[in-house]
């Protein structure tokens, strides 16, 4: 999930904003999650087919 959707329970803005000590935590620990954890799924099966290209063109030149 990516912060800009997240709601401040503290100060009832969005994360993305930080406008209270809250948010700016939780918009820090959520920027250095994983950088696949906020990519849209149909992002990840775009890369996940190129990578999958990439491999058979490799795996084809050495044949």
């Amino acid at each position: 999930m990516t912060y800009d959707r997240l709601v401040c329970a503290n100060c009832a803005a969005p994360v993305s904003e930080g406008r209270c000590p809250v948010c700016r935590a939780n918009r820090e620990r959520l920027q250095q999650e994983n950088f696949f954890a906020g990519l849209n799924p149909l992002t990840l099966i775009a890369l996940l087919a190129v990578l999958i290209a990439a491999v058979a063109l490799l795996a084809q030149q050495t044949v």
